[in-house]
């Protein structure tokens, strides 16, 4: 599978549409001051305690601050996100639903599901890329001896067949692991769940043996020494996990995938509304504390203009569709 290149290229862009974000929208304030003049509705497309959820409510709570009313989460999980996002297209572009959207929604689920009930390029608008984080490649403490990668590999081939768990087909941890199992030869079953909220007490269990899954949603876990992480997916060391090595260290080259997220609004919605949330988010991203928070949570915040969002998009839809093709995954 060629990715490397792609995968640097993106990384690259990324940076750049993070240090971007610092300088993004002006002249929008006041142009729309009745918004939001009651409680606005964030659309969490997957299940309570995974990483989108943690990361979406550390926001409402800034926002909640920002513009004095309440940003209310609601999850709406099904359909690798899919049920969620048809909720925040399909509702009133007012405002007042807003879909905290992922990778997947934007450049990975269009190439998965036959039938998709939204078209991501042209239903929903992106405020502003929110933040990106890495998977990382765990293992649970009592059922799998290893303390490597390596050891891990040399393990899984002696047991003969080995699985792992996801938050479903499409995601990044489901296709971070069939490329793992490709590229080490390892003979690995894809075990998929509604979220990292269940994953994770069937890996304790010892019914999966290991998961390239989320960074954020399994810190506790790590820190609890429950389970073991063994690598990171981003480019280099994590800061929050310094002596944990990226794949490319532990001996899987060109393995180099962060998740990423972005506020997004029905098509339709007026444009100072739009520059108002991206605004926001742009001097949430700037914020000691919240960097800290995110960083402790296993991500790294991000903010843009919704232009950078766009254009960011369409690269990652040109790369994942290479991926997903080649993964043969495909969901009716």
């Amino acid at each position: 599978m060629q990715t490397r290149h792609p995968l640097q290229s993106r990384r690259k862009f990324l940076t750049s549409v993070a240090a971007a974000g610092v300088m993004a929208v002006s002249g929008a304030r006041g142009e729309d001051s009745h918004w939001p003049d009651r409680p606005v509705r964030i659309v969490v497309p997957y299940p309570a305690g995974g990483s989108t959820d943690v990361l979406t409510r550390i926001l409402a709570e800034r926002l909640k601050d920002i513009f004095g009313q309440p940003f209310v989460i609601e999850n709406r999980a099904g359909a690798g996100g899919n049920i969620g996002i048809a909720t925040v297209t399909g509702s009133p572009p007012d405002g007042y639903t807003i879909g905290s959207a992922t990778i997947g929604h934007f450049a990975i689920n269009q190439f998965l599901y036959t039938k998709m009930p939204y078209d991501a390029e042209h239903d929903m608008i992106p405020a502003s890329l929110t933040w990106e984080l890495p998977n990382v490649f765990v293992v649970p403490t009592d059922h799998v001896p290893a303390k490597t990668l390596s050891e891990f590999l040399t393990w899984a081939k002696q047991k003969g067949q080995v699985s792992f768990g996801s938050p479903g087909v499409g995601t990044t941890p489901h296709l971070s692991g069939v490329m793992f199992a490709k590229r080490s030869g390892i003979d690995a079953i894809h075990v998929p769940f509604r979220g990292a909220a269940q994953t994770i007490p069937a890996m304790l269990a010892g019914d999966v043996n290991f998961a390239i899954d989320n960074l954020a949603s399994y810190i506790p876990v790590i820190q609890s020494g429950k389970m073991r992480a063994l690598a990171v997916t981003s480019a280099e060391r994590w800061p929050t996990l310094p002596d944990i090595p990226t794949m490319g260290e532990a001996g899987i080259k060109d393995f180099v995938i962060t998740s990423w997220a972005a506020f997004v609004l029905p098509a339709g919605t007026p444009r100072p509304i739009i520059d108002k949330l991206s605004a926001a988010q742009r001097q949430i991203a700037t914020e000691s504390s919240v960097k800290e928070r995110f960083l402790i949570a296993g991500a790294r915040i991000l903010s843009s203009t919704p232009e950078a969002a766009l254009a960011f998009a369409a690269k990652e839809r040109m790369i994942w569709k290479d991926v997903v093709a080649a993964s043969g995954a495909k969901v009716d």
